[in-house]
């Protein structure tokens, strides 16, 4: 008889905001020229406003609604984690709109000082780039044989999700994670953000 140990969860929903998501993120796209010029500088295929903005949830109102949505899912998240916080909530730490050219990728990475994780998906046209998910064990397998093609999800070294408009991942902010070549025509449109103990 076996057991299953350790394992990754990854939670996946769908939520409906204002469909003038879309448009608020290329006009704050536009208009961020710090955050136009971070993404330059650090090689950032298209924009984040990731290291010039703060208050996307005071500056329009459908990012205060869309992060009310994504609250009951990461309190649900975290139910199923069974996080013991000690009376603690999890708060939002930051939230950023990202806005990926043809071609642009997103190195693997994980989300330092932050418990949840996630990104909602605004514009994701087809092969506009899976996101990938790697085995936090990566390092310690060794010799392990690669994993057979039909491998169940839990068994495979990586798992790609494919991105739909209004589909809501969620993960812990330990999970490595890149984004793979944005092969569309056109961009992809996300809302990225971390969840804090507070």
């Amino acid at each position: 008889m076996s057991k299953t140990l350790f394992v990754t969860r990854l939670h996946q929903s769908r939520i409906t905001v204002a469909q003038d998501l879309e448009k608020t993120c290329l006009g704050i796209a536009a208009e961020d020229k710090a955050g136009q010029r971070w993404a330059k500088d650090h090689g950032y295929g298209g924009y984040t406003s990731y290291a010039s903005l703060n208050d996307l949830t005071t500056r329009a109102s459908v990012f205060a609604t869309l992060e009310r949505a994504i609250a009951k899912q990461v309190g649900a998240f975290a139910r199923e984690l069974q996080f013991d916080l000690g009376g603690r909530k999890l708060k939002l730490d930051s939230l950023w709109i990202n806005v990926m050219k043809p071609g642009a990728i997103h190195a693997p990475h994980i989300h330092p000082h932050s418990v949840i994780s996630g990104t909602y998906y605004v514009t994701a046209p087809p092969k506009s780039g899976a996101i990938r998910f790697e085995d936090p064990r990566l390092a310690m397998l060794m010799a392990a044989p690669p994993k057979k093609k039909t491998a169940r999800l839990e068994n495979r070294s990586f798992v790609d999700m494919t991105p739909k408009p209004g589909m809501l991942l969620l993960w812990e902010s330990w999970l490595r994670h890149g984004v793979e070549p944005n092969a569309a025509r056109g961009q992809r449109i996300s809302v990225s953000f971390n969840y804090q103990a507070g």
